[in-house]
């Protein structure tokens, strides 16, 4: 009995949306000198969702900034799909958070005199290719609930108002910087819904920062960060639904 060789795989591996190489970043001199990033490498895989895990103070946020085109590292060098993002100046920096990056915050930061529709609509003016403020809208659950003012919506959908802004000019990436931290684990869970909703309609390779390990379940890999470093980068088993893990 002939048996036939098993059939190999020659197709390149796809490349990494981001491979960071030595980021290191420091603010201040001297005895004053704080040491936010040391020497992180790490690749980023198109179209995952990521979570960034580590206590407050660890480098998560200066980690974000840095991968976000907001902020210069000290040393290392950061590419986006090839681009050397450290070689870029601000003018560069800035046309490349406005093509391709949206930001999600703790705080929503909407306009509160702009309806839901209305401030999803100023980040469609100056995008190149937007989804309607309609669509984007839709996309986390706020249709009946596009006409009404901040102050008239719960923190969560506020929360899914900012969620429809970043993602109305269709970025690659979405960074997300404890998007749940001042909400609680029910109106939270609504909030990583939509992210993960997002990340897999749009394929939008999606980064949240989070404190809580919990969070963690739902990721496709995740990147522990200690003290400056990217200490552990893990892929788990199985990625979980919001409403499955375990608050």
């Amino acid at each position: 009995m002939t048996t036939s060789a098993p059939v190999q795989d020659n197709r390149p591996a796809a490349e990494p949306v981001y491979r960071c190489r030595g980021l290191s970043k420091v603010y201040g001199q001297g005895e004053a000198a704080v040491h936010a990033l040391r020497d992180v490498t790490m690749d980023v895989g198109d179209g995952e969702l990521g979570v960034i895990l580590g206590a407050s103070g660890s480098g998560k946020s200066t980690l974000l900034n840095i991968l976000g085109g907001l902020d210069h590292p000290t040393a290392g060098t950061v590419h986006f799909r090839g681009t050397d993002l450290t070689a870029l100046d601000d003018g560069d920096l800035t046309a490349y958070r406005r093509r391709h990056v949206g930001f999600v915050f703790q705080f929503y930061n909407l306009m509160p005199s702009l309806t839901a529709r209305e401030n999803v609509a100023l980040v469609t003016d100056i995008a190149p290719d937007p989804m309607a403020p309609e669509d984007a809208l839709a996309l986390v659950d706020l249709e009946g609930r596009m006409d009404h003012f901040p102050a008239q919506l719960s923190g969560g959908e506020q929360q899914r108002v900012a969620i429809a802004r970043a993602i109305a000019k269709r970025p690659d990436v979405l960074f997300c910087d404890e998007p749940t931290g001042a909400l609680d684990s029910r109106t939270g869970i609504r909030v990583l819904e939509a992210l993960q909703r997002v990340n897999k309609d749009l394929g939008a390779t999606t980064l949240l920062i989070t404190h809580n390990a919990v969070i963690a379940g739902m990721a496709d890999r995740v990147y522990r960060v200690v003290d400056g470093r990217v200490d552990q980068v893990t892929e788990p088993d199985v990625r979980h639904a919001p409403a499955d893990l375990d608050w």
